[in-house]
């Protein structure tokens, strides 16, 4: 009896199996599941991290600190003050470049208009390009070079300041390539990563922003990440 029972089912399952729309059922199932996961799946956060330990009430407790973009104060197209505190409550794409670069500047700022295209006025999200170059890109030369990309407001700011903080910066907290090399086009050398930013001044995600692929992941990734805060 058991295996009359047995030979019934198989005999089921494998009509089910042989079944066309039952496997289109099936295969839709599956990517709606595996959509679901990616959706609900946070970004990484980037960078080290410190493990310590404090009390809360009277018992140890192990936590960890994330590496975060300390404070800063550099100026803007505009001539005024743009520290950490102006980005609070927002994500933001981080960027390094120079107005006469000859190399991959201008590819950068074409994919990094999409992104400005893309969630222009949304009042969570900015974009904050670093001029490596502050000897020549001053406010004044900034202004023209936003001007001519079409840039209005305060969403997108290019800022300058004094190059060792911009460098270090960079290097120190952003993670990207940025420094002086005689022997190179335009006389510097530097990443042509975008860094995704939390509203807790963690690194999300660093893309390839000389590429529409890697422009496409990027904004991709700011959805997701906007849609963390909503959760």
């Amino acid at each position: 009896m058991l295996k009359r029972k047995s030979t019934v089912a198989s005999r089921k399952l494998y009509s089910f199996y042989r079944s066309p729309r039952n496997w289109f059922t099936l295969l839709s199932l599956l990517i709606i599941g595996a959509s679901c996961k990616s959706e609900d799946e946070k970004l990484p956060i980037l960078g080290q991290r410190e493990v310590v330990t404090k009390k809360v009430n009277g018992k140890p407790v192990t936590d960890s600190v994330y590496h975060t973009i300390p404070d800063f104060k550099f100026v803007s197209q505009y001539g005024d003050t743009v520290t950490a505190k102006n980005l609070d409550g927002k994500i933001y794409v981080a960027d390094f470049f120079f107005t006469s670069c000859p190399t991959i500047c201008p590819k950068m700022k074409v994919q990094l208009k999409r992104v400005y295209e893309k969630f222009k006025n949304n009042s969570q999200v900015a974009l904050l390009s670093h001029t490596i170059d502050p000897a020549h890109d001053s406010v004044p030369v900034l202004k023209e070079f936003a001007d001519n990309l079409g840039i209005t407001g305060r969403q997108w700011l290019f800022v300058t300041g004094d190059k060792e903080k911009i460098y270090d910066i960079g290097q120190g907290s952003y993670m990207v390539t940025a420094q002086q090399d005689s022997s190179a086009p335009g006389g510097v050398v530097h990443s042509g990563a975008f860094i995704l930013v939390d509203k807790e001044k963690h690194i999300r995600g660093i893309y390839d922003g000389t590429t529409e692929d890697g422009v496409d992941k990027l904004m991709s990734d700011m959805e997701r990440l906007l849609a963390e805060y909503k959760r």
